[in-house]
Protein backbone atom coordinates (compact mmCIF):
# COMPACT_ATOMS: atom_id res chain seq x y z
CA UNK A 1 0.00 0.00 0.00
CA UNK A 2 1.08 3.52 -0.77
CA UNK A 3 -0.72 6.77 0.02
CA UNK A 4 -0.51 10.54 0.04
CA UNK A 5 -2.52 13.13 1.95
CA UNK A 6 -3.95 16.23 0.29
CA UNK A 7 -5.94 18.45 2.64
CA UNK A 8 -8.43 16.21 4.44
CA UNK A 9 -8.23 13.44 1.84
CA UNK A 10 -5.90 10.48 1.57
CA UNK A 11 -5.37 8.88 -1.82
CA UNK A 12 -4.51 5.24 -1.20
CA UNK A 13 -3.25 2.58 -3.60
CA UNK A 14 -3.56 -1.01 -2.47
CA UNK A 15 -1.61 -3.57 -4.45
CA UNK A 16 -2.12 -7.11 -5.69
CA UNK A 17 -2.57 -9.60 -2.86
CA UNK A 18 -3.55 -7.05 -0.20
CA UNK A 19 -6.79 -7.64 1.65
CA UNK A 20 -8.90 -4.48 1.56
CA UNK A 21 -10.51 -4.54 5.02
CA UNK A 22 -7.35 -5.50 6.94
CA UNK A 23 -5.22 -3.01 5.00
CA UNK A 24 -7.73 -0.19 5.47
CA UNK A 25 -8.04 -0.87 9.19
CA UNK A 26 -4.25 -0.90 9.67
CA UNK A 27 -3.99 2.32 7.64
CA UNK A 28 -6.65 4.07 9.78
CA UNK A 29 -4.95 2.92 12.98
CA UNK A 30 -1.53 4.11 11.78
CA UNK A 31 -2.89 7.52 10.71
CA UNK A 32 -5.16 7.79 13.77
CA UNK A 33 -8.26 8.18 11.60
CA UNK A 34 -11.44 7.81 13.66
CA UNK A 35 -14.05 9.41 11.40
CA UNK A 36 -14.03 9.24 7.60
CA UNK A 37 -15.85 8.38 4.40
CA UNK A 38 -14.28 5.75 2.14
CA UNK A 39 -14.78 5.16 -1.59
CA UNK A 40 -12.83 3.04 -4.03
CA UNK A 41 -12.60 1.23 -7.33
CA UNK A 42 -10.25 -1.40 -8.67
CA UNK A 43 -10.13 -5.14 -9.20
CA UNK A 44 -10.47 -8.18 -6.93
CA UNK A 45 -10.44 -11.92 -7.46
CA UNK A 46 -11.61 -13.32 -4.12
CA UNK A 47 -14.23 -11.54 -2.02
CA UNK A 48 -16.87 -12.20 0.61
CA UNK A 49 -19.95 -10.03 0.94
CA UNK A 50 -22.96 -10.49 3.12
CA UNK A 51 -26.53 -9.55 3.79
CA UNK A 52 -27.96 -8.86 7.25
CA UNK A 53 -31.16 -10.80 7.82
CA UNK A 54 -33.24 -8.51 10.05
CA UNK A 55 -35.54 -11.30 11.28
CA UNK A 56 -32.69 -13.61 12.31
CA UNK A 57 -30.40 -10.69 13.32
CA UNK A 58 -27.40 -12.30 11.66
CA UNK A 59 -25.33 -12.05 8.49
CA UNK A 60 -25.38 -14.52 5.63
CA UNK A 61 -22.26 -14.33 3.49
CA UNK A 62 -21.27 -15.42 0.01
CA UNK A 63 -17.71 -15.87 -1.24
CA UNK A 64 -16.84 -15.30 -4.89
CA UNK A 65 -13.62 -16.30 -6.60
CA UNK A 66 -13.29 -14.86 -10.09
CA UNK A 67 -11.79 -11.77 -11.72
CA UNK A 68 -14.07 -8.87 -10.88
CA UNK A 69 -14.09 -5.10 -11.23
CA UNK A 70 -15.11 -3.11 -8.18
CA UNK A 71 -18.22 -1.31 -9.41
CA UNK A 72 -18.71 0.50 -6.12
CA UNK A 73 -17.06 0.47 -2.73
CA UNK A 74 -18.34 2.92 -0.15
CA UNK A 75 -18.38 3.09 3.60
CA UNK A 76 -17.60 4.77 6.87
CA UNK A 77 -14.83 4.76 9.44
CA UNK A 78 -16.04 5.28 13.00
CA UNK A 79 -15.06 3.85 16.39
CA UNK A 80 -16.44 1.25 18.76
CA UNK A 81 -15.04 1.04 22.27
CA UNK A 82 -12.25 3.36 21.10
CA UNK A 83 -11.13 1.04 18.26
CA UNK A 84 -11.41 1.68 14.52
CA UNK A 85 -14.71 0.34 13.19
CA UNK A 86 -15.24 -0.10 9.45
CA UNK A 87 -18.63 -0.37 7.78
CA UNK A 88 -18.00 -1.00 4.08
CA UNK A 89 -20.22 -2.18 1.24
CA UNK A 90 -18.92 -3.35 -2.13
CA UNK A 91 -20.36 -4.37 -5.48
CA UNK A 92 -18.18 -6.16 -8.02
CA UNK A 93 -18.94 -7.23 -11.57
CA UNK A 94 -17.81 -10.17 -13.66
CA UNK A 95 -16.93 -10.24 -17.37
CA UNK A 96 -20.55 -10.80 -18.38
CA UNK A 97 -21.89 -7.78 -16.51
CA UNK A 98 -23.31 -9.64 -13.51
CA UNK A 99 -22.84 -7.72 -10.27
CA UNK A 100 -22.57 -9.20 -6.77
CA UNK A 101 -22.43 -7.17 -3.60
CA UNK A 102 -23.31 -6.46 -0.02
CA UNK A 103 -21.58 -5.80 3.28
CA UNK A 104 -17.86 -6.36 2.65
CA UNK A 105 -16.22 -8.97 4.89
CA UNK A 106 -13.01 -9.38 2.88
CA UNK A 107 -11.61 -8.84 -0.59
CA UNK A 108 -8.24 -9.64 -2.15
CA UNK A 109 -6.90 -7.11 -4.63
CA UNK A 110 -6.05 -8.74 -7.97
CA UNK A 111 -4.57 -5.73 -9.77
CA UNK A 112 -5.03 -2.51 -7.80
CA UNK A 113 -7.48 -0.74 -5.53
CA UNK A 114 -7.62 3.05 -5.74
CA UNK A 115 -9.22 4.44 -2.60
CA UNK A 116 -10.05 7.89 -1.30
CA UNK A 117 -10.40 8.31 2.46
CA UNK A 118 -11.95 11.67 3.35
CA UNK A 119 -11.37 12.51 7.00
CA UNK A 120 -13.85 14.50 9.11
CA UNK A 121 -13.21 16.12 12.45
CA UNK A 122 -14.87 14.56 15.46
CA UNK A 123 -15.83 11.09 16.57
CA UNK A 124 -18.85 8.91 16.00
CA UNK A 125 -18.93 5.91 18.29
CA UNK A 126 -20.83 2.66 17.61
CA UNK A 127 -23.13 0.94 20.08
CA UNK A 128 -24.81 -2.43 19.75
CA UNK A 129 -28.61 -2.27 19.43
CA UNK A 130 -30.40 -5.28 20.90
CA UNK A 131 -33.55 -4.28 19.00
CA UNK A 132 -31.90 -4.14 15.56
CA UNK A 133 -28.99 -6.53 16.10
CA UNK A 134 -26.37 -4.18 14.63
CA UNK A 135 -23.74 -1.71 15.84
CA UNK A 136 -25.38 1.65 15.18
CA UNK A 137 -24.09 5.25 15.19
CA UNK A 138 -24.08 6.59 18.76
CA UNK A 139 -23.82 10.37 18.85
CA UNK A 140 -22.16 11.40 22.09
CA UNK A 141 -21.99 15.09 23.01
Amino acid sequence: MQYRKFGKKYYVRMDRGEEIIATLKAFCEAERITLAEVKALGAVNDFTVGLFNTKEKKYHSNTFQFDAEIVSLWGTVTTMNGDVYLHIHMSAGDGEGHVYGGHLNRALVSATCEMIVEVSEGTVERKYSEEIGLNLFEFVD
